[in-house]
């Protein structure tokens, strides 16, 4: 798949606000500072379409950008550590849950996994709730060039490990370095596969 446009839509805190639209959506969120708005910058051949920021907590809002005037990415605010209020990070994850459960075009999520560090208990939750509520997702390992290519097979292989522990099949799993653009067309390809048997 070719990303030929890719345009902002809108941003809000209400699903009820989303576009009305049967068009697929796919929704990428992570564990805040894991990358999503470089990966999304990446996966759309564009600089500046997702806000990233050293600061954890830059994405707030639920984003809808309109790709090939066929389906939607969905930016969703990270979970986890951010430099925000207790009240602002529960009003997040009302939004979150509430949008995942209850958008009934959403085909995928997209869930983003640091490949630098062994599996986190906050991630392993959040799969866990995503699968207790039936909701299809993949996975993908983010900033695969940020460290020796065994460190990140090496936890990658954990990850796999810990989940093989609960789960008796394994999701989708892609391995992604924003900045080498590694990733980018078995992602796309992938969406596009999907999108072909709607």
């Amino acid at each position: 798949m070719k990303i030929k446009s890719a345009e902002f839509v809108i941003s809000n805190t209400d699903i009820t606000k989303c576009p009305v639209t049967k068009e697929p959506e796919y929704a990428f969120i992570g564990r805040s500072n894991v990358g999503k708005s470089s990966l999304i910058n990446m996966l759309t051949d564009r600089t500046k379409l997702a806000k990233t920021s050293g600061k954890p907590g830059k994405t707030q809002l639920i984003n809808h950008f309109h790709i090939n005037k066929e389906w939607y990415l969905v930016d969703l605010p990270g979970y986890g550590w951010a430099q925000v209020s207790k009240k602002l990070k529960e009003e997040w994850e009302i939004m979150i849950r509430k949008y995942l459960r209850e958008r009934t075009n959403l085909i995928n999520i997209f869930i983003l996994i640091d490949s630098r560090i062994p599996p986190q208990k906050i991630d392993l939750d959040f799969i866990q709730w995503v699968g207790e509520n039936g909701l299809p997702f993949s996975i993908i390992f983010t900033k695969a060039d940020k460290t020796g290519n065994r460190k990140i097979l090496s936890n990658i292989e954990t990850f796999k490990n810990t989940l093989r522990q609960n789960w008796d099949e394994l999701p989708p799993m892609f391995v992604s370095s924003s900045a080498q653009k590694h990733g980018q067309q078995e992602i796309l390809e992938y969406i596009d596969q999907i999108n072909s048997t709607l």
